[in-house]
């Protein structure tokens, strides 16, 4: 077959989807995915953006031979013809789908004289797996830990980082155009190559940008405080880590460079909040953390420390990720530092200590516990 077809709205493309058009790609020379621009739906990303997600998604397969067209007030069967296919694939994982996609393909041939469907059906692993499901995931404290399994890279990163917008702009009040603006280039530099989007970032990355703003979410749902004091830890978290390198650079401190970074930024509301965001950045230094006084310090060190109570999956990307930065190490050196560190913690959870904050301790504590213990196991401490 020389041509096959592949409709959907695709928002976001899946890791099913995906199963699918290398199923097409199987039975013929060339894919043409059909997206759906329809206005009774509201998806996340315009037609165009979806377009780039799904290249974008094939190319990282080395896929060559797909390609995209979007559908604007037309039946995708009758398109398909248009483009010289006579064959639809579509994905199969239920009898209600079935039915359904049954109804539709007699309705493409039968009434408007498009192209005919093939059905296939996805491995187990993949038949829960659909655009409603992935979308429904999204809020609760590890939600990118689950979605990141459900969809290809390229899709993942397009979620996090228009999810990580909404929170960004939701986070500094409108102004006149140039806070706008100015607010605008700090995402892109926040989220670009030289802070979390960085490639060299395993850990300290957009992932981790991600879960430590839910856990502010979860935190502040459940204890209710005052939003002024949500926003100085959320701002502080956003810029935690925005400097991250080895070696300090003339003796400073990523963590302090980090605060001097946002003390620049222009984006704080008064001097008030500057100076309190500066505060818990530092809080978060090894070196100058103790000697912090902040009413908020506790529950800016819960979240950063929140990873080590994770379940077990979770926090083996974070160890892993931990490696992965510190590939410049050889294993020996590595486990032996790793291990103290790991100890310190281990021991300051054992005496409760670790998460000083109660709605932390009672949520992570435990966890961390079997966590540290577990991992020290692997690295022979």
């Amino acid at each position: 077959m020389k041509k096959i077809g592949f409709s959907g709205t695709l928002d976001p493309i899946t890791n099913g989807h995906m199963w699918v058009i290398g199923e097409a790609r199987s039975i013929a020379q060339e894919v043409v995915v059909f997206l759906s621009e329809n206005s009774t739906k509201q998806p996340r990303f315009s037609a165009e953006e979806r377009r780039a997600i799904v290249l974008e998604s094939c190319a990282e397969r080395q896929w060559d031979n797909v390609q995209v067209v979007i559908v604007k007030s037309d039946y995708t069967a009758r398109v398909a013809r248009k483009h010289g296919i006579d064959y639809l694939i579509r994905g199969i994982r239920t009898t209600a789908d079935f039915d359904y996609e049954n109804l539709i393909q007699q309705t493409n041939v039968e009434v408007i004289g498009g192209a005919k469907t093939l059905f296939v059906m996805p491995p187990r692993d993949l038949g829960s797996v659909s655009s409603s499901f992935v979308k429904a995931l999204e809020g609760p404290v590890g939600w990118n830990w689950t979605m990141k399994k459900f969809v290809p890279g390229p899709a993942y990163r397009s979620w996090i980082l228009d999810w990580l917008h909404k929170e960004w702009l939701s986070l500094w009040p409108a102004g006149d155009d140039a806070a706008a603006a100015n607010a605008q280039a700090w995402f892109a530099r926040m989220t670009g190559a030289d802070a979390y989007g960085g490639a060299e970032r395993h850990y300290h990355n957009l992932d981790h940008l991600v879960h430590g703003l839910a856990e502010i979410r979860a935190w502040s749902a459940n204890t209710r405080p005052d939003k002024r004091d949500i926003d100085i830890v959320r701002a502080a978290f956003w810029f935690h880590d925005a400097v991250y390198a080895h070696g300090a650079a003339d003796g400073v401190s990523n963590e302090e460079a980090s605060a001097r970074l946002w003390l620049g930024s222009g984006l704080a509301a008064d001097a008030a909040m500057a100076d309190e965001v500066a505060q818990l950045i530092r809080a978060t230094d090894h070196f100058q953390g103790g000697a912090v006084s902040h009413p908020l310090k506790d529950i800016m060190l819960g979240v950063d420390l929140a990873i080590l109570g994770q379940d077990e999956e979770v926090y083996g990307h974070y160890a892993r990720g931990i490696r992965a930065e510190y590939g410049h190490f050889p294993d020996e050196h590595y486990n032996s530092q790793r291990g103290q560190v790991l100890a310190h913690l281990r021991s300051k959870a054992e005496q409760r200590q670790l998460y000083v904050d109660r709605w932390f301790a009672d949520q992570y504590n435990e966890l961390a516990i079997v966590n540290m213990t577990r991992e020290l196991a692997m690295l022979g401490s």
